[in-house]
């Protein structure tokens, strides 16, 4: 993290989709229209903004001193297809629900995240300082992504073919705001292993999110990010934390890329060197580490990641052993030498990281 000359405090606000580059370029290369026009329109968008991301990260920018609250601040806005935001105000706090379903989704989504981090961790809002949650709904045309821009979250509706409405999964809202408040502890850098560290922060949050609405146990649990997503025909979701790499297989999307251990890591130059492909690694480990520790994820496994994110020893480059040697490390001290400890240890090295 870097300082102005006056001493505040800047965090980089990288431009995080929870669709991926890999799966877009290769709806952008088929032969229909109904396909590549949406895909070839979200990823000139997304190149637009990453690209003003990355100008606005090397300003940098001041965390806003809020008023934490036990109450969370929503106000859900309609963009009206277009990309100005954020759009026309149709609902704020405490407003009953219309009757678009969409606007509805995007508050009630808000409104769990708030919940999670405030009943489960302690947090008051995204920078734990009461940050107002803002949304836009009905981004773009068919625009086939959802985003964290670094003050508020944005959702498309999708196509209609291969991507619904991007409100209908809670952990594509809870992902896209974890990445909120990894920008506000950790700060990872959107690169390499930091980056895929990044993105597996926000999946681990984003389930959980979904699993403690449902009141799910680990076991229970279908550990898939992004289910109900996919357009109609279309089986299985963005990602897999419990299998990595068995997510989606169609000749719309392909086949999920994304490894379950260091033996498969990919090495590209693409998607911020493999941001959502390596980050099945580290989601594997925390899957494998929550069933161990059994019961509810978010009780143990979710508090020694929590802990992890939130010491302030980790660096914004650390690499997969770093994070993991910090997650051990937490497990002490929230539960000594004992049976978490252990299986922190294990669930790393079942994925070929070491974290010792």
């Amino acid at each position: 993290m870097n300082d102005d000359p006056t001493g505040t405090p800047y965090r980089r606000r990288p431009f995080c989709t929870i669709i991926p580059p890999h799966v877009l370029d290769r709806l952008a290369e088929s032969d229909d229209p109904l396909h590549h026009r949406p895909a070839r329109r979200t990823l000139e968008h997304d190149g637009a903004l990453r690209t003003r991301r990355r100008v606005t990260a090397a300003r940098g920018f001041a965390a806003p001193a809020g008023t934490p609250s036990d109450n969370p601040q929503r106000t859900v806005h309609d963009a009206h297809h277009r990309t100005q935001l954020p759009g026309t105000k149709v609902r704020g706090e405490g407003d009953q629900p219309g009757k678009d379903a969409t606007v509805n989704r995007a508050y009630a989504g808000l409104g769990a995240t708030f919940d999670f981090y405030l009943k489960v961790l302690g947090r008051r809002s995204i920078d734990d300082a009461g940050l107002p949650l803002n949304a836009s709904v009905h981004y773009g045309e068919n625009y086939d992504n959802a985003f964290w821009d670094g003050d508020q979250m944005v959702f498309g509706d999708g196509d209609g073919k291969i991507f619904l409405d991007f409100t209908i999964p809670l952990d594509v809202i809870g992902h896209e705001l974890t990445h909120g408040v990894t920008q506000y502890t950790a700060n990872l850098e959107y690169y390499g292993q930091s980056g895929a560290l990044n993105e597996s922060v926000s999946d681990v949050f984003g389930v959980l999110i979904k699993q403690y609405a449902l009141g799910q146990t680990a076991a229970d649990a279908n550990w898939l990010i992004g289910e109900g997503l996919l357009g109609p025909g279309l089986k299985g979701a963005l990602r897999s934390m419990k299998a990595p790499g068995t997510a989606f297989d169609n000749p719309q999307m392909g086949k999920d890329p994304q490894p379950g251990s260091m033996e498969d890591y990919v090495r590209t130059p693409r998607d911020n060197g493999g941001v959502h492909i390596n980050s099945g690694i580290p989601n594997r480990a925390f899957y494998l580490l929550a069933t161990a520790l059994g019961g509810h994820a978010w009780e143990r496994a979710g508090k020694v990641w929590y802990a992890a994110l939130t010491s302030g020893r980790l660096t914004p480059t650390v690499d997969f052993a770093g994070f993991a040697r910090e997650t051990v490390a937490c497990a002490k001290e929230l539960y000594g030498e004992g049976a978490e400890t252990e299986a922190v240890l294990k669930a790393w090295s079942q994925v070929g990281v070491p974290a010792s």
